[in-house]
């Protein structure tokens, strides 16, 4: 029997084990609540087959259909998808506490010291402090207006090296000059010191060794 032959009983195959499991071993859905209207998904893919190569378009298309909240199926993996600014308000303010704990995963467990700092912590004391801390001491109107002078210097030499590349004909990526921008305002304002210098590590590189670890 050829390849081709034996593809057929093959995705049968799946598809039949598929259905015995969601009937016999799938998880009661009346224990786990209702879920968001979405669209039936495929054995082993769910709903990848749907996002296309432009997911944005595919799935606002698909929220005209389902709603402004919908479930999806990425693989295995179940997802809620937020497609309205009133449901998102419901979730990221009105029921905030809800959906505000992280979920646990090995990799942050190590590359965070243990859950540590705003992005990875649990909900509870110990982030809230640190929320608290963060707002006090970076983002409280005192604190921004006291970093404008900074974030003026560094606007005016992006600019004038904007101008040089102008006059001289260069080919810009102003996505990775904007991007060295941030960075170099945020070291300065959190570290007092340019990203740039003293052979100091880039906080771009920083991330995305960690993404690639995580």
């Amino acid at each position: 029997m050829s390849f081709s032959n034996a593809a057929i009983p093959i995705a049968f195959l799946f598809t039949f084990l598929y259905i015995l499991y969601g009937v016999f071993f799938r998880p009661n859905q009346k224990k786990l609540g209702h879920k968001p209207p979405g669209p039936c998904p495929l054995p082993l893919i769910g709903n990848l087959h749907l996002l296309g190569d432009l997911p944005h378009r595919n799935l606002q298309f698909l929220a005209r259909t389902y709603g402004p909240i919908m479930s999806l199926k990425l693989g295995q993996v179940p997802a809620i998808v937020i497609s309205s600014s009133q449901a998102a308000e419901l979730i990221f303010k009105t029921n905030d506490i809800v959906f505000a704990t992280r979920p646990k995963t090995q990799a942050y467990d190590f590359l965070s010291y243990g859950f540590k700092g705003t992005a990875f912590a649990e909900y509870g004391p110990y982030w809230r402090h640190v929320k608290k801390l963060c707002t006090v001491q970076l983002l409280s109107v005192p604190k921004v207006e006291m970093f404008a002078p900074l974030r003026r210097e560094e606007l005016v030499l992006v600019v004038k090296s904007l101008e040089g590349a102008s006059a001289s004909r260069e080919i810009v990526d102003l996505s990775e000059v904007l991007h060295n921008l941030t960075e170099d305002i945020v070291f300065k304002m959190t570290f007092g010191a340019d990203t740039n210098k003293d052979n100091a590590l880039s906080y771009k590189e920083l991330v995305q060794e960690g993404m690639s670890l995580a």
